[in-house]
């Protein structure tokens, strides 16, 4: 029998207005993303990308811009060089000061000025492919030329799109949540975070619900700890002005990594509705114990690589972490006492992703140490990135006279599984976003929830230097706990 497939609606004719449509982002994610979904015929027959950016250009020098683009960073080889002419020629740029309000009147009569063509100038789409810094700014002037979001002349949808970070702490976070909130009501609001759009992550819901061999023992009775690795062998690259203002905490657990651990834990939502979803997430966000002064040194541990102060635009005396480790604790009724571990960091080991659920030991252990149950730890492994991939880890005798017990592994692979690769993070969120799916978004309450739990961590951390870890280690060698 097949699964179950969700069928798509009729897509609507529509209105992409993409700022900063000359950066990196839009080169390397977007452009290839929104041709792929063309030749997969998830677009309608009519839409049209402006491209808004400081830059002078006439459209055809845009369009010659966007196809160099999507040869470049495409995932394939392109095939059909007359249809991407066609996709590109969808493309139209605007020149646009992002602080002067004039050429947003200027971004008005354009969105306006269309054919016959129905739908595009009633269906528009925002994206604020710009720093966050630039949010607030875009969004005023929006409003102020008639473009904003909760009434427009021709009817129709209005969304916009915001990339994170979604402020710097708890305050910055409430003031852009308002600010865009003005604006736009929360159902035309899509924050962006790239990792609730892959397959695994997206598979930690089905694999949870749809199996009822798992969901009985998913609770604080049966399982004993959860950990989650965010990490990278690579270190800030070209990035240090940012990072060196933004460090591990704000860059990686406020967002992947406190998703992942809502994920995981969250409750069985009413329904697939995007809010069902999202309430029970926030609800995990909520429950996070703060950490306290009192708990800070158990609790948590940040890190900096060897090096990073010799970084470009890095501080020769940066405080700045590279490493995190945290222990979250869930007070809820279903997680009371159980550690959520949350690893990441630069200039790592290795480049993985992954989400390790170890359930409590047997009453009794027959076959190792009485104190210890970790020759038949059962393990469940969801493997994010590289290999995308679930194995289930339990012990098992070796063959021979001998009781002697090993670990051993089943394991599903999406790749040798489905021949279909599925869509990228990118092509998901799109594609989400012009259907107005918010369910792989991020609601405002959570963003706050979250911000809240990292403010207390850095404010109970203080002004305490990382520790310095060697690069192509796993970080600082005290742990947590």
């Amino acid at each position: 029998m097949k699964g179950r497939e969700h069928v798509r609606d009729e897509p609507l004719n529509f209105t992409i207005v993409l700022f900063g449509a000359n950066g990196d982002l839009a080169a390397r994610k977007l452009y290839p993303s929104l041709y792929q979904l063309v030749l997969w015929g998830h677009l309608p027959g009519a839409y049209r990308i402006l491209g808004v950016g400081r830059r002078d250009l006439t459209h055809e020098e845009f369009r010659r811009q966007v196809r160099d683009k999507i040869i470049m960073f495409s995932s394939g080889t392109i095939d059909d060089m007359e249809h991407l002419e066609y996709f590109c020629s969808r493309f139209f740029h605007v020149r646009l000061d992002i602080e002067r309000i004039e050429d947003y009147y200027s971004l008005q009569k354009e969105i306006m000025h269309v054919s016959g063509e129905p739908g595009l100038c009633s269906h528009l789409l925002f994206y604020l492919s710009t720093p966050p810094s630039l949010a607030s700014v875009i969004v005023r002037n929006l409003r102020e030329a008639g473009l904003g979001g909760k009434h427009m002349e021709c009817g129709g949808w209005r969304r916009i799109v915001v990339e994170k970070p979604y402020g710097t702490d708890l305050r910055s976070a409430k003031e852009l949540n308002a600010e865009i909130g003005s604006v736009f009501g929360e159902e035309q609001i899509f924050r962006i975070d790239h990792y609730l759009g892959k397959e695994t992550v997206q598979n930690i819901l089905v694999f949870r619900f749809s199996n009822g061999i798992f969901e009985p023992l998913w609770n604080r009775h049966h399982i004993a700890r959860v950990e989650i690795t965010i990490a990278e062998n690579f270190g800030i690259r070209d990035r240090g002005a940012f990072y060196d203002q933004t460090g591990l905490l704000r860059d990686i657990i406020q967002n992947h990594g406190l998703q992942l651990l809502a994920s995981i834990a969250m409750e069985p939502p009413v329904d697939l509705a995007a809010d069902s979803v999202r309430d029970e997430k926030a609800k995990v966000l909520r429950s996070i114990r703060r950490v306290s002064p009192q708990s800070v040194e158990r609790a948590v541990v940040l890190g900096q690589y060897e090096g990073y102060r010799a970084e470009r635009q890095v501080a020769q005396d940066s405080m700045t972490e590279t490493f995190a480790a945290v222990d979250f604790f869930v007070d809820n009724w279903r997680w009371k006492g159980v550690p959520f571990f949350i690893r990441a960091g630069k200039n790592l080991a290795e480049t993985l992703t992954e989400i390790v659920i170890t359930f409590a030991c047997p009453p009794q252990n027959f076959f190792g140490p009485p104190e210890s149950c970790s020759y038949t730890a059962n393990q469940v492994i969801l493997r994010i990135q590289p290999e995308e991939t679930i194995a289930i880890r339990f012990g098992a005798k070796r063959p021979g006279e001998s009781v002697i017990t090993d670990p051993v592994y089943m394991r599903f692979n999406y790749r040798d599984s489905f021949a279909d690769p599925g869509m990228t993070p990118y092509h998901r969120l799109l594609l989400d976003a012009l259907e107005g799916n918010q369910m792989n978004f991020i609601r405002q309450d959570s963003v706050e929830y979250s911000w809240a739990v990292i403010d207390a961590i850095r404010e109970a951390v203080g002004g305490k230097m990382p520790e310095i870890y060697p690069v192509g280690s796993w970080g600082p060698s005290r742990t947590v706990g």
